[in-house]
């Protein structure tokens, strides 16, 4: 699972266990605290340009970030406080998406001219940083260690149901011949099943693509305090004589994309998931659900030192 930066740092950054230990290889997943933004009150390490954060603000987190994973030449700095929005600048390429919920992948070997949109990015250019944002859906990681390449996709359940991180081993046996069976995968922070409400819809959406669907969902019954004390003032003239209560839907996202991964050939033991649920952790995780919409962005982020 991803483990805690070990550097002694205001930012946490999480590393992947089985991921850290390939000295060519940068990545990380970020989490809430110790950034520029205030747009909450704290100093959070907002990394998506969202409407309540301001641009400056959002550029010195990244920057930070960057600089604390290590995506620079040379040694590790740190951002001082002082830093300005002209320390973006001074790190090497980070590219990121428009991410639109799709399967849409895109290989890369130079930062592009524009902002490309879709949810999945692959290389194998050293020095070009890939980026994903999430405050709920899933950020995966892949590396291939014998042919050097890396990709990052964004796996919400709509993502999910459109094969995004199975599509995305796909893509790096196509462009770089990555075997399966060589890849190594890291699952950010992301909502759990413990949180994950869905509709009716969404399952059966998942019913209709995957047959292992029923291990991805549990039910819980609604529960009534009033209902429970008062059984008799529910009941019906229809069997069993009571009202059902409904039903909510729980989804494990985690599972769905891990599933996904050994069906696309890659070995159980390489795959390394996350325990950080978002919704449980606001303190420490943005999370779209828990906040209702008005929260930061967090990130994932793979890359080659040159």
């Amino acid at each position: 699972m991803p483990t805690r930066s070990p550097q002694k740092s205001k930012l946490n950054i999480l590393r992947a266990t089985h991921l850290s230990k390939f000295s060519w290889l940068v990545h990380g997943f970020s989490t809430r605290p110790g950034g520029f933004s205030r747009a909450n009150g704290n100093r959070d390490l907002n990394l998506g340009f969202t409407k309540e954060d301001s641009k400056a603000a959002v550029e010195r987190n990244r920057a930070a970030f960057l600089h604390e994973v290590g995506a620079l030449s040379g040694e590790r700095k740190k951002v001082p406080r002082t830093a300005s929005r002209k320390a973006a600048s001074d790190l090497r390429p980070l590219i990121t998406l428009r991410q639109i919920h799709s399967d849409i992948i895109h290989f890369v070997d130079s930062p592009p001219a524009s902002q490309l949109a879709g949810d999945g990015l692959i290389t194998a250019t050293p020095g070009l940083y890939l980026g994903i944002q999430a405050a709920d859906c899933l950020p995966v990681i892949l590396v291939d260690p014998k042919r050097r390449s890396v990709g990052v996709f964004h796996a919400g359940w709509r993502g999910t149901i459109h094969r995004i991180v199975e599509k995305g081993v796909g893509e790096m046996h196509r462009h770089f011949g990555s075997r399966p069976r060589d890849i190594k995968a890291a699952i950010g922070p992301g909502i759990h099943g413990c949180c994950y409400e869905v509709g009716a819809e969404v399952r059966e959406k998942f019913q209709s693509q995957f047959s292992y669907a029923a291990k991805l969902f549990r039910e819980v019954e609604e529960r009534d305090p009033v209902r429970e004390k008062y059984p008799m003032l529910f009941l019906t003239a229809r069997a069993p004589g009571h009202s059902v209560l409904p039903k909510n839907i729980f989804l494990d996202l985690v599972e769905a994309n891990r599933q996904q991964l050994l069906a696309a050939g890659v070995p159980a033991k390489s795959i390394e998931a996350s325990p950080l649920c978002t919704n449980c952790h606001p303190d420490l995780l943005f999370s779209y659900r828990a906040e209702k919409g008005k929260t930061g962005r967090m990130m994932g982020v793979v890359g080659i030192r040159e």
